[in-house]
């Protein structure tokens, strides 16, 4: 059961177009897999809806209003609609991963495996803007050093479970935290796929991985 959710206001965002190409990418994903936020979006976007066309009735006659209904019903599509069936399947170390339908449809920006440190993997995402996004994957009994954050970090659970100090993590559970949170994701017995965004590069906190500051950029971000 999905228990870490968007706040509204994120939510509101989203359906106002207001967010990042990268931040939509998380929260919309995040949607695919949350019915309980498929409902409340649904209802921002009903909300914008009818406040946007009480602007324009405010304006406009009804005579313009009519008119404008009858053209956009009259007219026809020049293009036929072509839908292109989406990879929705993602392979590393032998697992195969079902993606969401928004992941699957930006499937072509997803860049080849890398190895980070550890049991962690990463393949890029590329969706433009100033934020770095990536699939982060831990394989059993992974960790990932103690660390906070200079600016906002998200994490979406596409397909497995981790856990912090806070709490644990299972699929379509949306995690944002930012400067005054430090923590240590971390698998057991179980591997995880995540898809992450960072505004900023991580800070490591604790013992030798402290080392890691002056390159965090070039793993993390």
């Amino acid at each position: 059961m999905i228990k870490a959710h968007p706040s509204e206001a994120l939510l509101y965002q989203y359906s106002s177009g207001e967010l990042s190409c990268a931040m939509s990418l998380m929260v919309a994903t995040h949607i695919d897999m949350c019915p309980s936020c498929q409902r409340v979006s649904a209802e921002i976007e009903q909300h914008l809806c009818e406040k946007h066309f009480d602007e324009i009735a405010a304006k406009w006659d009804q005579k313009q209003c009519d008119d404008m209904l009858a053209a956009i019903f009259s007219s026809e599509s020049s293009h036929p609609l072509i839908h292109n069936d989406p990879n929705n399947m993602i392979c590393l170390q032998g697992r195969r991963f079902n993606l969401p339908p928004t992941l699957a449809n930006n499937a072509y920006r997803i860049g080849d495996w890398n190895h980070m440190l550890g049991k962690l993997w990463r393949a890029p995402v590329s969706i433009g803007g100033v934020e770095n996004t990536n699939l982060i994957y831990m394989e059993p009994g992974a960790t990932v050093p103690e660390h906070t954050h200079k600016g906002v970090e998200a994490t979406l659970v596409v397909n497995g479970t981790f856990s912090d100090e806070y709490d644990s993590y299972e699929d379509g559970d949306f995690i944002m935290l930012d400067a005054s949170r430090k923590h240590s994701p971390r698998t057991v017995q179980e591997d995880c796929l995540t898809l992450a965004t960072l505004d900023a590069p991580l800070h490591f906190t604790s013992g030798i991985s402290r080392l890691l500051n002056p390159f965090s950029s070039l793993f993390f971000k």
